[in-house]
């Protein structure tokens, strides 16, 4: 007799309710697949009437997230509980960064409304109910210093604070305007270690450096950034924009660091 392809009534039901029972809240629909042992098919319907009910949600096509109670009106719990799965389920390496490593480590003056991720591909963006993660390319993802920070389903890898500075200047673009970065980075201040600071800058440009040096002079943290400077003394190094792509001001380069501040920067500190 030909197998019906249809599931179970409560299979599916079952199987999700005993991963969140076990304090798991992701999984693929091939596991789903070979759980409840049912056809192609009639698990897309399956998942396609949960996702209804706002019972799952699927930031990556395959990728399933369990929404608990707490969180069905938002539609996703927080890109926290499932982002280590999710990388781990696209097969790229990963660490939460920029603004989103920023307000882990305790530097909040803004909450991103975006969960920010760096990656060593393009990537497109993901969504899944209220929760949008971005991701940003990084040749050097791999060699940037992480750590392994403890969240409500397991652990996710997050960029240092050091790492998470020059991030910043890097992808200026993603702290919304120069200011912003300047003021989360007087927020991130008393996170960083002047010879940590300087350990990192060789995994990033000469350019960076040199703007992380003057933002940081800007926002009066004054040893970090002659930390930086000691630094750049032993380089050779020439005067760069502090704002790229943006249209070169009638203004001389910086003595200390060679900027050439052509954006205003105001932060908020």
């Amino acid at each position: 007799m030909a197998r019906s392809s249809r599931i179970p009534s409560g299979s599916l039901v079952d199987f999700v309710d005993g991963l969140q029972a076990r304090g798991r809240y992701t999984f693929t629909r091939e596991t789903a697949t070979r759980a409840v042992g049912s056809s192609a098919v009639a698990m897309e319907a399956g998942l396609r009437r949960l996702k209804t009910r706002r019972r799952l949600a699927s930031p990556r096509r395959g990728f399933h997230v369990i929404v608990p109670v707490e969180y069905r009106e938002a539609g996703c719990p927080p890109a926290t509980w499932f982002i280590d799965e999710l990388m781990r389920y696209l097969a790229q390496p990963y660490y939460v960064g920029l603004l989103s490593a920023a307000s882990v480590h305790g530097a909040a003056h803004q909450q991103p409304m975006v969960f920010q991720v760096v990656t060593d591909r393009p990537t497109r963006p993901a969504r899944a109910g209220r929760v949008r993660i971005s991701f940003h390319m990084s040749r050097s993802v791999e060699s940037v210093q992480v750590a392994k920070v403890q969240t409500e389903t397991g652990t996710m890898r997050v960029s240092t604070p050091e790492a998470t500075a020059f991030d910043l200047v890097r992808f200026a673009d993603a702290g919304g305007h120069l200011g912003n970065v300047a003021t989360v980075l007087a927020e991130l201040a008393e996170r960083l270690a002047p010879r940590t600071l300087v350990g990192v800058a060789s995994l990033y440009s000469v350019p960076d450096v040199q703007r992380l040096g003057y933002l940081l002079d800007l926002v009066r943290e004054r040893e970090l950034a002659d930390a930086l400077a000691q630094w750049l003394a032993e380089r050779r190094f020439r005067p760069v924009l502090l704002a790229r792509g943006q249209a070169v001001r009638r203004a001389k380069p910086d003595p200390r660091w060679r900027v050439l501040p052509n954006a205003e920067v105001e932060a908020d500190t």
